[in-house]
């Protein structure tokens, strides 16, 4: 056994933002350790600013003014008084210039050593460790400046996969079917990758369409101790990103699980590896092969934590501390199953673009056996320069159906409100027959297409506006400062009942109601008429009955924007005015930002002929590229951007004439 001393941490500063520093804090903190957080200018009203003991400023916007500037972070642990630094994932998580940069400054590391990441968390370097140890790996061939890139795709064979050497989070990859792809492609995987982790360092290997994705936990300590936690599998991907990840894998029997468990042992014994760490993994029938290792924290780590009862983030602060584990491989059992859902920020109905804005209402389900780890709270902005992932929500069960369908309860009854997002595409993959049936490859989106959004039935509509109107009164009614004694349905001269109109999406909703003298209410919704009681309405929302049936409406009005959660899930209500207002002229042709983000580069010239699917523009946001390319052949008439803008949603990007289609 080694001979390492215990030196425990009594502030640790998290390098890092949104729900993962909130996640190390909540453990920081259980531990008796204090806490400090560091954050851009965009980020200083947010949650885990807040929750920490101490914050310091970086002054800038982008990450890597802030959370890739290795001397800021560490001018922030001088100023803060921090003994130890976090990184959690992505940015400097896996950057061994920084591990070493934290160590040389008398700190501790919360990670494996610099030497660890160099040899293994690099993708390159990790490919020719597994060879050194037996374990099969995807042949690679990395994009120096003097490689011949095209001669290195023809040998591996299209379709290849462009790869960043560094990081993770799907950053820096692209996917090329043939030769005329290639450049462009490496050049836009160079710039992600370089925006994302601070390297441009990318490569090619084989991409395999159809496969599984399933990665292995392993935790080491200082002592020489190690084991893995078992599997996670990771096949739901959209953009190469994760968006639903489970442990145990459905694919893997105890053979295959013994099998890739000491395959990822066997590497991370080659180097010496302790602290937390990842290797991931293609599975394909019976064979498997070695991918990368992460050299940090998982994104999807609770799924392992909720099938073990280990906490994750706990273990990494012992080993740093230079605790030993206290416990072998085989005191360690699979304990039901888990899922996690990442909640994001994005369109599944446009190819998942990401759609920054304000979560107006973010009220988590109070479910059993389910856990959130979020960035956000109502009011918290969703911007541009990051990572478009609002929450995960984890769901922990006896079975694996259980545990999907207490997962897609959980995100139905979650309210998230007044942005765009992909929970209903979570809980349609999450219900549907494939994903159940464990059909789950990295080509299931694609394959299996669960519905993007959520289709409102008429009689969810009918139920939501009438809360909406009758909660709308009642909110009134308790404000008024008059005549509040008098019965509300008194009067001396039979009225005309109340009127309220409003638009779900295109539909339009005519609401009528007249109270009685018995308080109960007289109502009609387009052309069905009911009976509803009004029970409870306070600034939540209402507990009413109609026709008998009782039901609560979850209702937050910002003005004449209505946002209900009902009887299936969310919805919006827009309140028309009583009196028609003047039609306003709308914005005329060409094509629009469809998000806010910067102009990475143009492509066309005012005058040029383009062809249908040509590339006009790159737009970047929330550390992505976006291509903006032309719907039609036609002609480029004018251009309103320059490469370094800032756009918002919506600006006019290009002014583009269409060709006529010939007779």
């Amino acid at each position: 056994m080694a001979d390492v001393s215990v030196k425990p941490i009594r502030r640790l500063l998290v390098a890092n933002r949104g729900e993962i520093a909130r996640r190390i804090f909540r453990t920081a903190h259980r531990m008796g350790i204090g806490s400090v957080a560091i954050y851009a200018d965009g980020d200083a009203r947010a949650p885990f600013v807040q929750e920490a003991d101490t914050a310091i400023a970086l002054q800038g916007q982008s990450s890597a003014q802030t959370y890739l500037d290795i001397d800021k972070v560490l001018e922030a642990c001088r100023r803060s008084g921090a003994d130890a630094v976090h990184p959690g994932y992505g940015f400097l998580s896996e950057n061994a210039r920084f591990a070493q940069a934290v160590i040389d400054a008398g700190l501790t590391w919360v990670g494996p050593s610099p030497a660890a990441i160099r040899g293994i968390g690099d993708k390159l370097a990790a490919k020719r460790v597994v060879k050194e140890v037996g374990v099969p790996a995807l042949e690679a061939f990395e994009l120096t400046p003097q490689a011949d890139a095209l001669a290195a795709a023809q040998r591996i064979g299209y379709p290849v996969l462009i790869k960043a050497a560094a990081g993770g989070g799907g950053r820096g990859m692209r996917v090329v079917q043939s030769p005329g792809e290639l450049a462009q492609a490496v050049e836009g995987a160079r710039r992600e990758a370089a925006a994302s982790f601070g390297d441009g360092t990318v490569f090619l290997e084989r991409w395999l369409s159809h496969s599984r994705h399933v990665e292995i936990q392993i935790l080491g300590d200082r002592h020489g101790n190690l084991v893995h936690l078992f599997e996670r599998e990771c096949s739901i991907q959209r953009r190469h990103q994760k968006i639903i990840e489970e442990a145990p894998s459905p694919a893997l029997d105890a053979g295959l699980r013994e099998a890739m468990g000491q395959a990822a042992l066997a590497a991370a014994r080659h180097i010496g590896y302790y602290s937390a760490g990842t290797a991931e993994f293609l599975v394909s029938g019976r064979e498997f092969f070695f991918l990368e290792v992460n050299t940090r924290l998982q994104v999807e780590h609770p799924v392992t934590e909720a099938i073990t009862g280990l906490d994750l983030v706990r273990e990494q602060i012992r080993v740093a501390e230079g605790e030993a584990l206290g416990y072998a491989q085989a005191d360690l059992k699979i304990g039901g199953h888990a899922i996690e859902a990442r909640v994001c920020a994005e369109n599944p109905a446009q190819d998942f673009l990401p759609t920054p804005g304000t979560v107006l209402v973010w009220e988590p389900a109070r479910e059993d056996g389910v856990r959130y780890d979020s960035g956000v709270e109502s009011g918290s902005e969703i911007g541009i320069e990051f990572d478009p992932m609002i929450a995960k929500v984890i769901a922990h069960a006896p079975t694996r159906r259980e545990a999907a369908a207490r997962l897609a309860r959980a995100l139905e009854r979650t309210r998230i409100q007044g942005i765009v997002h992909n929970r209903d595409f979570l809980v349609a993959t999450l219900r549907s027959e494939a994903f159940l049936a464990g059909d789950t490859t990295t080509d299931f989106i694609e394959r299996i297409a669960p519905a993007a959004q959520r289709e409102t039935d008429g009689a969810e509509l009918e139920i939501c506006a009438l809360g909406v109107a009758l909660h709308g009164r009642a909110i009134r009614r308790a404000a008024a400062r008059v005549q509040r004694t008098i019965t509300g349905g008194y009067r001396n001269s039979h009225m005309p009942p109340q009127l309220v109109s409003f638009l779900a999406g295109e539909r339009e909703l005519k609401v009528a109601y007249r109270v009685r003298q018995d308080g109960r209410f007289e109502a009609r919704i387009g052309s069905r008429d009911c009976q509803a009681e009004v029970f409870t309405a306070d600034e939540r929302g209402i507990d009413f009955a109609i026709d008998g049936r009782r039901q609560r409406v979850s209702v937050t009005s910002f003005g004449a924007r209505h946002l209900v959660q009902g009887p299936g899930g969310d919805l919006e209500l827009i309140e028309q005015p009583r009196f028609p207002s003047a039609n306003r002229s709308q914005m005329g042709g060409g094509l629009k930002a469809p998000m806010p983000g910067k102009v990475l580069a143009v492509e066309v010239a005012q005058g040029q002929s383009v062809d249908k699917g040509q590339l006009l523009l790159i737009l970047e946001a929330m550390k992505m590229e976006h291509r903006i390319t032309a719907p039609a052949a036609g002609v480029i008439k004018a251009l309103a951007v320059a490469v370094g803008e800032q756009v918002a949603n919506g600006a006019l990007l290009v002014t583009f004439e269409e060709k006529p289609k010939k007779a």
